[in-house]
């Protein structure tokens, strides 16, 4: 590789660091993560904190994302983590790995492959590039980016992987922080997440509570902003985890 070219990587990644410092939210890094996403062509990012030992189900093991929601779901409705080679990879391996077609094709049970190869082909997401990091208190994550892309040259994964690194380690921090008590959450605001995190639709939770359901959208949505999360799922995750609902 050319000296100019090694600079001009080195100097992306340190812009990127520098911008990382400087984001205070989950959803800034998910910004940043989605305009990262889309300038380097792929269709979606992911990180992953991999320090549970009992989660059964890719989204539980995932902090932020972009896959589509129906892929998400489709692939915990399929047990597909249970076989995921690239699962396995990440829990023996330290170093940076490409996943493609030949890489899923090496997996156990040709139904098994061949409905994940099938799922991710038609959200155009069968290639990916993962990247093994961890934070100063040595929690294990990882940050991905799917798409249609081929291999990236080594210089590319280099600067990805610098990046990636400094990613998760801000989102930990941000996290850390998150745990603090957030802005006060009115009551009919707590019994929306209490509902949702029984699993119960905008729709029932109106009937219940005898509101419109437009209502009950603008209780969450508030709440959701307040807790600064991206989306309902996540809010009633850190109010669960903060104790502001059981």
């Amino acid at each position: 590789m050319q000296k100019t070219e090694t600079a001009a990587v080195q100097s992306i990644g340190v812009d990127c660091v520098r911008e990382i410092a400087d984001l205070n939210t989950q959803f800034d890094i998910f910004r940043f993560l989605k305009r990262l996403t889309e300038a380097w062509e792929f269709r979606a990012f992911m990180v992953l904190d991999l320090s549970s030992e009992v989660a059964s189900e890719l989204s539980q093991y995932t902090v932020i994302t972009s896959w589509p929601a129906e892929l998400l779901q489709r692939y915990d409705e399929e047990g597909m983590l249970q076989t995921s080679r690239v699962m396995a990879q990440l829990k023996k391996s330290t170093v940076p790995f490409s996943v493609s077609m030949d890489f899923l094709v090496r997996g156990d049970g040709e139904i098994a492959k061949k409905t994940v190869i099938n799922l991710f082909e038609r959200f155009e997401m069968i290639n990916s590039v993962w990247f093994p990091v961890h934070d100063i208190t040595m929690r294990r994550g990882a940050v991905s980016f799917s798409g249609n892309k081929t291999a990236l040259p080594a210089s590319r994964l280099a600067e990805l992987f610098y990046i990636s690194s400094h990613v998760f380690a801000r989102l930990s921090e941000i996290r850390r922080l998150d745990l603090r008590v957030p802005e006060t959450l009115s009551e009919r605001e707590i019994d929306c997440l209490n509902w949702t995190a029984a699993g119960k639709t905008s729709a029932e939770i109106a009937e219940i509570m005898m509101l419109s359901e437009h209502t009950i959208n603008h209780y969450l949505n508030r709440a959701t902003k307040k807790l600064d999360t991206v989306n309902r799922t996540q809010a009633v995750a850190k109010a669960l985890r903060v104790g502001l609902i059981k």
